[in-house]
């Protein structure tokens, strides 16, 4: 990206009651002279204190009111010249003011690009900015505070701790290789072995926070499935909160799989309702229980619901084991427990909950099971840092090299010793942006949304 350009953005979402045109580069002050009028200039007298106007290309009366503040580099977002134009919302007020900024000499802002000259400008590392579009994506509250924790450089922090560690141990390499003749107090070796596999374990731990930050960042898809008129519809309602999907009385109402997000026990979950599978009563139904089919193949975790006062109660397990043999992650689910009487239901292979949709009863046991379907292990609270995919196989990169680099040491092979170092230092710094190729940087900042 070129970060010598003006660039501008409408910030906000069109339609809401405000909206926000950030202009930033070394021209934002000029550009946005041209088109705001207030009786208080724009510049250093006033900076960062926001001052009432008009946006006027032309600078006459018909203008509209807004605001405007104007934050001198270095210290704004970007690390350059930023004004913010605060204006009247809606879609035709802000474009038309928008392009009068364009009109005026900024360019268009391409994805993230104002994140990116912030990481350019030095004000925040690459694993604040990918914080930055984790913020912003953020579907459960969990998720909102480990991007906050990461945007405070808790990761950060652990990367630099590490890497300017592996940088010492560097150094006297190098030294024993430039003064092998000079008798200098050297750190003896095994200091530094032990050293290098304490950062090790430092960097498992690390990247044992994968699954949590895969989770938190992406969700989880989770599938209703089951027999026609078990209570998917009705348990993805109640999953949701609102009415989403028609419920009825009569099997096969719905007919297509049905999607929508949802915040289950703060875990960010794609719901997918399907049509309910038997054998099809026409082509319409048919596709339908295809799709549900696939849907249940392609899910990370399947709730089969059953139904706890059915006839054929052994028939409907062994239709659900016929769908769910192959996969890894069921919940069998019990409904309509509430007109079952006191039949005893069979016990399964599967982690299975009893419930009743209508009278609301056994949902907290079955987000319990679900909590734990997710994880695989305890979780309690939240986690301090959980690294993303990039930085799991940027850790890989840098526990492959230390052992090596270990074992050189131990034998006293400094120039070996070195290499494998250079490359667990390099690995830690693509984690952190201080050594990365530009590809990796336009496919991170190329997620984000225009005007951030």
């Amino acid at each position: 990206m070129n970060t010598e350009d003006t660039i501008s953005a409408i910030c906000t979402g069109l339609g809401g009651a405000i909206s926000i045109i950030r202009i930033s580069g070394p021209e934002s002050l000029r550009v946005a002279g041209q088109i705001w009028h207030g009786r208080a200039a724009l510049g250093h007298a006033n900076a960062r204190k926001m001052l009432l106007g008009k946006i006027s290309p032309k600078n006459n009366l018909d203008g509209e009111p807004a605001l405007a503040v104007y934050m001198p580099g270095p210290n704004s977002y970007t690390g350059d010249n930023i004004v913010e134009l605060h204006c009247h919302g809606g879609t035709l007020a802000v474009r038309r003011a928008f392009d009068a900024v364009v009109a005026a000499g900024a360019r268009l802002a391409e994805p993230g690009e104002f994140t990116f000259r912030a990481f350019v400008n030095g004000k925040m590392d690459l694993t604040q900015a990918e914080a930055v579009a984790d913020l912003i994506y953020a579907h459960s509250d969990m998720a909102l505070h480990l991007a906050e924790r990461q945007i405070a450089g808790a990761l950060k922090n652990q990367i630099n701790q590490r890497r300017a560690s592996l940088i010492d141990i560097l150094s006297e390499c190098e030294s024993r290789m430039d003064f092998t003749e000079e008798n200098l107090d050297w750190t003896d070796a095994d200091i530094f072995i032990e050293k290098i596999y304490a950062i090790c374990r430092d960097i498992d731990k690390l990247k044992a926070s994968g699954k949590e930050g895969v989770i938190l960042r992406n969700g989880i898809r989770v599938v209703l499935a089951g027999k026609p008129n078990v209570g998917k519809s009705s348990l993805l309602n109640l999953l949701l909160g609102y009415e989403r999907a028609i419920v009825t009385q009569l099997p096969g109402t719905t007919r297509d799989t049905l999607e929508e997000t949802a915040n289950i026990r703060n875990i960010p979950v794609r719901l997918t309702d399907t049509a309910g599978i038997r054998e099809a009563t026409d082509l319409i139904e048919g596709l339908g229980i295809d799709r549900s089919r696939k849907t249940i193949k392609e899910s990370q975790l399947v709730f089969w619901m059953l139904d706890a006062a059915s006839a054929s109660i052994s028939e409907d397990i062994k239709e659900m084991e016929k769908h769910v043999a192959d996969h890894r992650n069921v919940i069998a689910i019990w409904n309509k427990l509430d007109l079952a009487g006191n039949s005893p239901l069979p016990d399964l292979k599967y982690p299975s909950a009893r419930i009743s949709v209508t009278v609301r009863t056994g949902i907290n046991e079955l987000m319990d099971l679900f909590e734990q379907a997710v994880w695989g292990f305890p979780h309690t609270e939240e986690p301090e840092i959980a690294v993303s995919s990039r930085h799991a196989a940027l850790l890989d990169e840098t526990l492959a090299a230390l052992p090596e680099a270990a074992a050189m040491l131990k034998s006293s092979d400094w120039e070996l010793a070195a290499v494998h170092l250079r490359a667990a230092i390099a690995a830690l710094g693509s984690i952190t942006g201080e050594n990365v190729s530009p590809d990796i940087l336009e496919n991170i900042f190329s997620r984000f949304c225009i005007g951030k």
